[in-house]
């Protein structure tokens, strides 16, 4: 296992690498130029261009540019904001804890939901409920995040005033301690159910055909000739290798969970990272948006080792010696 954990450690700083590799080159290569949006489009003065260029290093060759980054990137900096003029791991610090909590509670809560009406929809295959679960379940799927959203904040906060309709705390009133708390999770009730809603049948659909397919297994027929329980063969046998395809889909989400919920924030006006990439595409802000997929990218590669390690203790058939 030593030996497996350290050759993908190794197989993913070098993903990581190639990562950063290619964004840099697509990132560049994209249509726009940060130095006239930084200038300005009314008239922008080229002496003030020409000094932009120079002071972040633009009027370099690519390749260049790119051995830079890369070796004040292995010292600790992703280089200096160009729309805020600050330094990028501090920009995304600051809102990479908003991002976290809003994506992290709502794919918590959506893999718990989607998959208990997923295991009794598998189990029950056919009946009312499973029915009912399955056309909501296509319903949400076929829903687009953001314009659930809209409906929601236009239902609870516009027209019965239950909720609040954007930001994550009410800054005129400036809570602390518990009231700040609870002020957060009044902020977080809408974003997080839009999430939660349109995750969950992914999850549901995962569950249910994999539960399906475990129980038409032949060990399954071969527990019920023996007379075993029902309830022991679902919850001992059926339930563990149930679980393996939905272990698969939770750790891809979890390792967007930074930036997967961009669509979302912008509509709640979420303080996170989604905001801030999106802001970094729409003004050419290069530094910021790598350090952005250096997050991402990092976050995936962690998160398929981890899914390797869950996945050997759930199937004892899995070794990586």
């Amino acid at each position: 296992m030593k030996k497996y954990l350290l050759k993908r450690i190794v197989t993913a700083f070098g993903i990581v690498l190639f990562v950063i590799l290619l964004n840099y080159v697509i990132i560049r290569l994209a249509p726009g130029d940060p130095v006239r949006i930084m200038a300005g489009f009314d008239n922008p003065s080229q002496e003030l261009m020409d000094a932009l260029t120079k002071k972040y290093g633009l009027d370099q060759p690519l390749y260049v540019q790119f051995w830079r980054y890369i070796t004040t990137l292995f010292k600790g900096d992703m280089g200096d904001s160009y729309l805020y003029n600050q330094p990028v791991s501090s920009l995304i610090f600051e809102r990479v804890g908003a991002s976290l909590l809003l994506s992290g509670v709502s794919a918590v809560l959506a893999v718990l939901i989607g998959s208990t009406l997923g295991l009794y929809a598998g189990r029950h295959h056919g009946k009312a409920l499973d029915r009912t679960f399955s056309g909501v379940a296509y319903m949400l799927n076929a829903m687009p995040s953001f314009w659930l959203g809209i409906m929601l904040i236009l239902i609870f906060a516009s027209t019965l005033k239950w909720l609040p309709t954007q930001g994550m705390v009410n800054i005129r009133k400036g809570y602390t301690g518990w009231a700040y708390v609870v002020d957060v999770l009044q902020h977080m009730v809408l974003p997080c159910a839009t999430l939660v809603a349109v995750q969950i049948p992914t999850y549901f659909r995962i569950t249910k055909s994999s539960v399906m397919q475990v129980m038409a297994e032949e060990f399954v027929t071969t527990f019920r000739v023996t007379g075993m329980s029902e309830r022991k063969i679902f919850n001992k046998y059926v339930l563990k290798n149930a679980l393996l395809p939905i272990v698969t889909v939770f750790g891809i989400n979890l390792a967007y969970v930074i930036s997967g919920s961009t669509l979302i924030e912008i509509v709640f006006s979420w303080p996170g990272v989604g905001v801030l990439m999106y802001r970094s595409i729409s003004m050419r802000d290069y530094n910021l948006l790598m350090g952005v997929y250096l997050l991402i990218s990092i976050s995936v590669a962690f998160m398929m080792i981890v899914v390797d390690l869950i996945y050997a203790w759930l199937d004892p058939r899995i070794r990586y010696d």
